[in-house]
């Protein structure tokens, strides 16, 4: 049995007039609360052309009253215009990017900047950031598509909603506003096309960019890789070039030397790849290093300096880590042992010394002597090669009538006593050096000299000691002299002193004998 239909009820049509008012009435709020940037570029769009239109008609009017006799009114009416053409003028100016289309700047996609080449690792961030950029950018173009298909909607009900008017109330007066909203839909729904076509080739050149970002990256990574491995590589290789030679090198300074020397060329070798790997035009690096190095060499030249006197001492070998050296610098003396040869300066460790007494009074200080100082300052190395000891000697006047030839025997023996040892390691540290220098004199054993003096006869003696220890010798043999010449009763030790003889001069009563 078929069911019965129900019957459609039709409003009466003061009802569907007042009702197709209201729904027009929301859409109108609606349009105007959504804030489109559409709906702001299509008015400004129609301002444009308004303002345009307006300039135009009182261009016509001003030279319409200018052909014409001149009155106070028509003047005044002149003035009134050109006013008025200033102001639309300067509206035309402040909407002038609208130019012919009203979406220009929506239907153009933001710029993201120059497409980044990933050349080295520290650009894969730049290039990351690029790619997020571009996508969001590319989702906010979405979104105006979006936003705008929704307009175009909302517009397409704002027409039936004002041909329903149009067709319930003959009377009601909506075409203006029908024929400028069909006007709307229209623009609006060009630039949809617009967009959608721009859409796709957008989406396509960032998948196109994406692509070339991510393989650059992915090569940096690699290359990266390969370099990291080369680099363990050099290390795994400059570690063991060093445990060899802890092993067969047992000499402290030798060891040193050659661990410095091993770990330059190591640095050397990765900077060298390094620059080789990352610089892609090597020639236009040695060029423009070619022209730069002039001036460097000007801007630079101490440094320069410095780096050929460490070339110099590396390679001479004059100056080792541990040796005892002494410099001169503008009328300092500065006499320490070698802590550190750097690349830029040697740094010496100041030792309380004969010199520290005599000259600085201090002792103790780090120093620290640019490398360049050997070219122009004179340096002593008390222990150049294996020689470990140098000579010291000890000056002291007796008075003319004294034994001078037994003050000297006494010197001499007390020399021999405490640099013994000394004497016989020099001279088998001489006899190794005869193959590297030519040695006139290798007397090793003390020496005694005497000379006249004003104030009497002056014994110099000179003895091999300890080059670290110099001062501790000298002391002993010093105490050593005083008590074998106060023993004795023909040698008498002369000071700045005055005798007065009101009589002969008495002669030196012998020692008393021991009972």
């Amino acid at each position: 049995m078929q069911a019965p239909q129900e019957d459609k009820i039709e409003l009466p049509k003061e009802v569907q007039i007042e009702n197709a008012k209201e729904e027009l009435s929301k859409i109108q709020k609606e349009l105007s609360r959504g804030n489109s940037i559409w709906l702001k570029s299509y008015n400004s769009y129609m301002a444009y052309q308004e303002a345009r239109k307006s300039l135009r008609d009182v261009k016509y009017r001003i030279d319409e009253l200018e052909n014409r006799s001149s009155n106070v009114e028509r003047k005044l009416e002149i003035e009134a215009l050109q006013a008025k053409q200033k102001v639309l003028t300067e509206q035309i100016d402040l909407l002038k990017a609208q130019g012919a289309s009203p979406f220009v700047s929506l239907l153009k996609p933001d710029e993201a900047g120059a497409l980044p080449t990933i050349t080295n690792p520290f650009e894969i961030v730049t290039g990351l950031s690029y790619v997020k950029r571009i996508n969001s950018q590319y989702g906010d173009y979405v979104l105006r598509e979006e936003e705008l298909q929704e307009l175009i909607k909302l517009l397409e009900r704002q027409v039936v909603v004002y041909k329903e008017i149009i067709r319930l109330d003959s009377k009601a007066d909506y075409e203006v506003e029908l024929e400028a909203t069909l006007l709307q839909v229209e623009k609006f729904k060009l630039a949809l096309e617009t967009l959608v076509s721009t859409a796709s080739v957008y989406e396509k050149r960032i998948e196109s960019t994406e692509a070339k970002i991510n393989k650059e990256i992915k090569d940096q990574i690699y290359k990266l890789l390969n370099i990291t491995m080369i680099v363990g590589f050099l290390f795994v290789i400059s570690f063991a070039f060093k445990r060899v030679i802890k092993h067969y090198i047992m000499d402290n300074e030798r060891f040193y030397t050659a661990n410095k020397i091993v770990t330059f060329i190591n640095v050397t070798l990765i900077v060298l790849i390094l620059m080789f790997s990352y610089i892609d035009n090597v020639g236009y690096l040695a060029t423009v290093l070619g022209f730069a190095s002039a001036g460097l060499a000007i801007a630079m030249r101490d440094w320069f300096m410095s780096l050929l006197g460490w070339l110099v001492i590396i390679v001479g070998g004059s100056i080792h880590v541990g040796d005892r050296v002494r410099f001169e610098k503008d009328g300092m003396v500065y006499l320490g042992d070698v802590l550190d040869v750097s690349m830029q300066r040697i740094t010496l460790m100041e030792d309380v010394t004969y010199t520290t007494i005599l000259t600085n009074r201090r002792a103790g200080r780090i120093i620290f002597v640019p490398n360049n100082y050997i070219f122009t300052s004179m340096i002593a190395n008390y222990t150049h090669g294996s020689l470990k000891t140098v000579w010291d000697g000890i000056d002291i006047i007796i008075t003319f009538d004294s034994d001078h030839k037994k003050a000297a025997h006494l010197v001499k023996e007390i020399c021999r006593k405490y640099s013994k040892g000394y004497t016989d390691i020099t001279r088998k540290q001489i006899n190794k050096l005869r193959d590297r220098y030519s040695l006139k004199n290798s007397n090793v054993e003390p020496r005694v000299f005497t000379f006249i003096e004003p104030n009497g006869m002056k014994i110099s003696a000179w003895y091999l000691t300890n080059a670290y220890a110099t001062l501790t010798l000298r002391s002993t043999i010093s105490g050593d002299i005083i008590d074998a010449f106060n023993a004795e009763h023909d040698i008498t030790i002369a000071y700045p002193t005055q005798t007065f003889y009101t009589a002969p001069i008495p002669p030196k009563s012998p020692p008393p004998m021991d009972v």
